[in-house]
C-alpha cells in the first residue's frame, strides 16, 4: 500500500522517533524511503547577511553535517532491506516537502511533530502541521 515513502528530517529527537516507524512499515510493505532533509533558506540568508565568518564555508558545513546525518539514518534503513534515497535541499522547508513528494511520486509521509500546543500552532504554525494541510497523499505524524 504504502510502497514508497517521504521521510523529511530535522535530525532532532522527534525524527528520530519517526525513523523506528519507517523499518516497521516494511512489513506492511513498504519497500523504498526518500530521506529529504531542508536546509532553511533563511539560515543561509542570515549567514550572508549578518557575517557570520566565511558564509561559504559555514554553509558547505551545514550540508556536510547533513549529508553525515543522512548516511546515519540510510545505514539504518538499509540494514532493514529498505531502499533508501537521501536527498539534501536548500529552501522553504514546507515547499520543499510538497516540491519532492510530487517529484518522487511517494505514497505517503511519515514526519515528525515537535508537539506545540495548538495555541502555538494557530498563531505560528509548524511545517508538519502545514504539510498535513497541503499534501496531497496520506500522512503519519510521529509525536514527540
Amino acid at each position: 500500500m504504502f510502497e514508497k515513502i517521504l521521510y523529511p528530517t530535522d535530525f532532532s529527537d522527534v525524527s528520530k522517533k519517526a525513523l523506528n516507524y519507517l523499518v516497521q512499515l516494511k512489513d506492511a510493505g513498504t519497500k523504498e524511503i526518500v530521506v529529504l532533509h531542508v536546509i532553511d533558506a533563511k539560515g543561509i540568508d542570515a549567514i550572508y547577511r549578518y557575517g557570520a565568518g566565511n558564509a561559504e564555508t559555514v554553509i558547505r558545513e551545514i550540508t556536510k553535517e547533513a549529508k553525515e546525518e543522512g548516511e546515519k539514518i540510510e545505514k539504518k534503513l538499509m540494514q532493514s532491506g529498505l531502499i533508501v534515497k537521501i536527498r539534501i535541499e536548500t529552501g522553504v522547508p514546507l515547499k520543499e516537502i510538497i516540491k519532492v513528494e510530487e517529484e518522487e511520486k511517494v505514497s505517503a509521509i511519515v514526519i515528525g511533530s515537535h508537539g506545540k500546543t495548538n495555541l502555538e500552532e494557530m498563531f505560528l504554525g509548524s511545517v508538519s502541521e502545514k504539510v498535513i494541510r497541503l499534501s496531497k497523499k496520506p500522512i503519519l505524524v510521529i509525536k514527540r
